[in-house]
Parts: C-alpha cells; sequence; structure tokens
C-alpha cells in the first residue's frame, strides 16, 4: 500500500491522493469491462462535441420581405413579431392593436430590418451590439421604453381593476380583490422591460408597486394613483433591475409558443369579458341603465329565444329523420333568398301560376294600387309603396320563369342529340 502527492499549479499547495493499492490481488478487468472504460470518454466526447455544435449553430434565417408583408397586413397584432421569435412583444401588439391603435406599429416601419438582424443574429447586429456591451454597463435609459412600460402598466392595472365584479356576486363581495392591481401593473412593465435584449427581474417592479399604491387612499382619482404606481415601478426597474441580455433569448418550440401566448390572450379577453359581464351596462327604452348580465338574463328567459330554441331543437330532429342536405334544402328555401315566395304572396297567385296569370294579376293590381288614381293624400302614400312592392314581385317572378324556360329549353335540346 502506498500514497501518491501531486501539487497543486494553481494554488501552489500539495493535493494528497487516495491510496492506491500496488498489489496484485484484484483480478484484471474483463475485455468486456475494457469496452465499457473506453466507452465512457467517447461518449463524453461526443455529447460535448454536440452541444458545442448547437451552440454555434446559427437560428433559421429570416426574410426582411416575409417580415414587412406581416408587418402591413398584420402589423396590428403582432405577426411580423411572430415570425421573428418575438412573443412578448408580439402579445403587447395584439392587446393594444398595434400599440395603441396603431401608433407603435407605425413607428416600427424603419426598425424591421434592425429586428430581423437581431433575429438572424447577423454579424453587424452582434459586432454593434458588443460595442454596447462595452460603451455601457447597463443599458441606458430609453424614453420610448420607459413610457411603453408605464402605458401597458396602466393598460393592464386598469383592466383589472375593470374586471373586479362591482355588485355582490353569489354572496361574496369581490371589492378586495383590488390589492391584486399592483401585480398586473408591474407584469405590464416587466414585460415590456423584457422585450428585445434587455432584461430584468419582476420581483422589484412588484415591491414598488405595492409600495406605490397606497397613494390611492391620498389621491382620489384611480387614473393618477394608476398612474403614480406604475412610475414608480418602472422607475425601479429602470434604475434598478434592468441589465443586459447578453445571449439571444431561448426560441421554444412551435407547440409551446402557441400555448403561452394562446394562455396568455385568454387571459386578457376574461378580464375584459368579466368586465362588460359584471359591469357593463345597456340603455333601456325609457333611457336607463340595465346590467349586462342581468339583460343577459331576461334574454335567455324571453319567449324568443325559447322559440328559437325550439325551432333548432325541431331542425335537429328532422335532419336525424331526413338527413341534413335535405335539412339545409328545406331551410334554404324557407328563407326565400330569391324573394319568390314572397313575390307570389304580393300578387296573390299560387306558386303553380303560369306566366300568363302572374302578368294578369299584376295588371289587375297595378290598375287598382295606381298612384294617380288615388284622390285622397293620406292614402297616396301606402298606395305608392303598395304599386312598387307590385312591380318589384313581378320582375322576380317574371325573371324566374324566364331562367326556367331556358334552362327547360336546353336540357331539352341535349336530349334531342343522338349520338
Amino acid at each position: 500500500m502506498g500514497t501518491k502527492q501531486t501539487v497543486s499549479p494553481k494554488f501552489g499547495g500539495t493535493v494528497k491522493a487516495k491510496a492506491k493499492s500496488t498489489t496484485s490481488d484484484s483480478p484484471p478487468p474483463s475485455p468486456t469491462d475494457k469496452s465499457l472504460i473506453k466507452s465512457k470518454p467517447n461518449r463524453r466526447m461526443s455529447t460535448n462535441r454536440e452541444s458545442s455544435t448547437e451552440a454555434n449553430t446559427l437560428p433559421a434565417q429570416k426574410s426582411v420581405v416575409v417580415a414587412y408583408v406581416l408587418w402591413l397586413f398584420g402589423g396590428i397584432f403582432g405577426l411580423h413579431h411572430l415570425y421573428l421569435h418575438r412573443d412578448r412583444h408580439a402579445f403587447i401588439w395584439a392587446c393594444t392593436l398595434g400599440g395603441y391603435m396603431g401608433i407603435g406599429w407605425i413607428g416600427e416601419l424603419f426598425l424591421i430590418p434592425e429586428y430581423v438582424r437581431d433575429a438572424n443574429e447577423d454579424p453587424r447586429f452582434v459586432k454593434a451590439f458588443v460595442a454596447k456591451l462595452q460603451a455601457f454597463q447597463r443599458p441606458p435609459y430609453s424614453s420610448k421604453r420607459f413610457v411603453g412600460q408605464v402605458m401597458i402598466g396602466h393598460l393592464f392595472g386598469q383592466l383589472f381593476a375593470m374586471a373586479i365584479p362591482q355588485t355582490v356576486v353569489a354572496g361574496f363581495d369581490l371589492s378586495f380583490l383590488h390589492w391584486a392591481i399592483p401585480i398586473f401593473v408591474s407584469q405590464g412593465i416587466w414585460l415590456v422591460g423584457n422585450i428585445g435584449r434587455e432584461q430584468g427581474v419582476w420581483w422589484h417592479c412588484l415591491l414598488a408597486a405595492y409600495l406605490a399604491y397606497p397613494a390611492r387612499y391620498f389621491i382620489y382619482d384611480e387614473t393618477y394613483s394608476l398612474l403614480l404606481t406604475g412610475l414608480v415601478s418602472a422607475l425601479t426597474f429602470d434604475g434598478i433591475s434592468k441589465q443586459w441580455r447578453r445571449t439571444p433569448p431561448r426560441r421554444g418550440r412551435p407547440v409551446e409558443r402557441s400555448l403561452k401566448l394562446t394562455g396568455a390572450i385568454l387571459i386578457y379577453c376574461t378580464f375584459w369579458g368579466s368586465f362588460v359581464y359584471f359591469n357593463g351596462t345597456i340603455a333601456d327604452e325609457d333611457g336607463g341603465e340595465v346590467p349586462i348580465h342581468e339583460a343577459l338574463h331576461n334574454f335567455l328567459a324571453s319567449a324568443w329565444w325559447t322559440d328559437l330554441k325550439q325551432a333548432l331543437h325541431d331542425t335537429y330532429i328532422y335532419a336525424q329523420h331526413h338527413g341534413w342536405y335535405e335539412t339545409w334544402k328545406e331551410v334554404f328555401e324557407s328563407m326565400d333568398v330569391d324573394g319568390e315566395r314572397n313575390s307570389y304572396k304580393v300578387l296573390g297567385v299560387s306558386a303553380t301560376a303560369s306566366q300568363a296569370e302572374i302578368t294578369a294579376a299584376y295588371r289587375r293590381l297595378s290598375k287598382e294600387y295606381h298612384p294617380d288614381k288615388v284622390k285622397d293624400e293620406a292614402l297616396r302614400n301606402e298606395a305608392h309603396q303598395r304599386f312598387i312592392e307590385i312591380q318589384q314581385a313581378y320582375n322576380v317572378l317574371s325573371k324566374i320563369k324566364s331562367n326556367r324556360r331556358r334552362k327547360n329549353k336546353q336540357f331539352q335540346e341535349d336530349d334531342a342529340i343522338v349520338l
């Protein structure tokens, strides 16, 4: 038995190695063990090679032309940002319709080439970004980003405040939920602050928002109290939390990105739905305001809705017995899209009437309701409207009859052809 000592070149000290047996009591390794021992370094080397290859692999190159096309036709919904893997930016554009009704969307007209270079990790962009890192230890102040943080933070906080029911729901008073408003204010500020090559932590914004939120008890206008909360939170992010994002953002898989973005949009729409359902109102005939949830409940209990449900149920039962094609055919005919049924009713003739009978009815009714034959001024307008309806009904039926005769003649000619 013996020990071996090695010298650490870094620290200049000695490190005692584990005692190594010099006897030959243990049996030599088998050929299988040798192959396993040899395979471990090879496996480790291959893993390191794969990781280094993934790190050096450039992302799929994006096109400036495609980005501009998406910006033009779907920019207010953030489609070009989705294409460039700027999902946070896309979500904000979808929530604000292009940055408050297209203002931010128009401002991106000359920024898209830089966004594309960032997504492609273009050497020109990387060189410029490295120059920024060397010139500034932290990202410099940007008034555009700061204003965007305050506006989005105010929007999210205001939306959540509006979504809180103002009335008792199922016996619960939910007004205490206003204490969650700083969470959504700080979320909006953090979201804008983490777009692109800048980043920061959320809890700084959250803590600052809660410290500033009690000002609502001194500032009675909720708009100004929310604005103050957003300003304090944004200043905290800009002064303490903001840092450079030195590595490119991780690009998630399409399914992962779709789930996250869809979930965020659903949550956003849920708050709007809560506001409309619980706190929205509509005007009645007397000018009073009726809550939407009460109006919806009354509508679902109305006779019109009950009849509609019964009609839909009867249509479904009819389709089960006669098939959906026949059902759709019956529905289409009952809609009277060509006005044929109504025209028969106006002229007072049956659906099997000939063209001669239709013409005779038209001439008789035209003479009867001609405005020149009505002496009473009060009845002349009514007669004029009736006269117009008669003319329109005659034109509709004449056109339909003519088309049918032409089709029947064509079919007869085709049948007469002998091959």
